[in-house]
């Protein structure tokens, strides 16, 4: 298939690049570089083997919707990072114009369902849309239009509700989790902080798998939100504890009062997205911050930190 990656050249969707292009689909890639880095997309640029074209482009510009019906992608996968409504509206143009098959979304399963009960664990997509965040309600807004779309111009979409995808080429500088934090910290043998009581809970998700249910989504789930998550806890105190053990360091923290409109505890089902995309996590989060690790640190010896 044409693909067209919007939010391309971040960690999450560069992973998702290499993907379509190992698997032979040609990949068009829209980002302004904002949070994205194109070190992240080196091996799509290097092959002379690849059908892969960059463009550095705002998704809220004008120019994206008549670049989307230039290059008339067959599926759109919709996954930059900051995606408000005026971009998620140029997007939609786009597809609208080029006749796109399917627009596939990237949702977020941590503010989507506001704060639920604890005992609605794992939480699933026939909870209440109610998000208590800008950030949310722009996502819950986007699947507003994402529905629109679907019913006065026949768009098909897919969207996935992502739990806390986490692997390499994660920012830890950046907007980045947990994971790719607290293994440069480890690996630097700098103090890491710990907000609220380390007990707090959330579902790490492998950004592989994560990959996976996006390239399974360009042809099925059409009109639904899937969950993308394990439906495992996991405490912030118990996932210091793994990492530190793996990076073979005795881990230095402090606690810091819980910051505000923090979930206590999180997680999702996935039982919809194996039913609708045959899709099921397999990364162990064991092996996962491992090898999350192990990239951090191969970046840190290149750089001559380590």
């Amino acid at each position: 298939m044409n693909a067209l990656v919007t939010g391309g050249a971040g960690f999450i969707g560069s992973t998702l690049v290499d993907r379509l292009l190992a698997e032979g689909h040609s990949v068009d890639v829209i980002d302004d570089l904002s949070t994205g880095s194109l070190t992240n997309l080196a091996a799509a640029r290097a092959s002379t083997e690849n059908d892969f074209s960059f463009h550095r482009l705002d998704i809220r510009s004008p120019e994206v919707v008549e670049l989307i019906a230039r290059r008339a992608p067959d599926v759109i996968f919709h996954l930059a990072a900051q995606a408000d409504v005026p971009g998620t509206l140029r997007i939609l143009e786009g597809a609208r114009k080029a006749d796109v098959q399917r627009v596939v979304f990237a949702a977020s399963g941590g503010t989507l369902y506001g704060e639920p009960d604890v005992s609605e664990l794992p939480l699933k997509e026939s909870l209440p849309q109610r998000p208590l965040s800008p950030y949310g309600v722009s996502k819950k807004a986007a699947l507003d239009y994402l529905l629109a779309y679907r019913e006065l111009h026949s768009l098909e979409f897919a969207a996935l509700a992502l739990a806390n995808v986490y692997g390499p080429r994660q920012d830890p500088h950046g907007e980045a989790g947990v994971v790719a934090i607290f293994a440069e910290r480890l690996l630097r043998g700098e103090p890491i902080t710990i907000f609220g009581d380390g007990e707090q809970t959330r579902d790490f998700v492998y950004v592989d798998d994560v990959v996976d249910g996006f390239v399974r989504a360009a042809t099925k789930g059409g009109g639904l939100v899937c969950n993308i998550g394990t439906g495992e806890e996991t405490s912030v105190n118990t996932l210091l504890r793994e990492m530190a053990k793996q990076a073979g360091v005795e881990a230095e923290y402090e606690f810091k009062p819980l910051r505000a409109g923090e979930l206590a505890r999180n997680c999702l089902d996935p039982t919809r997205a194996g039913i609708q995309l045959g899709w099921s996590p397999w990364t162990e989060l064991g092996v996962g911050s491992a090898a999350t690790i192990e990239f951090v640190r191969n970046r840190l010896v290149e750089s001559g930190e380590l």
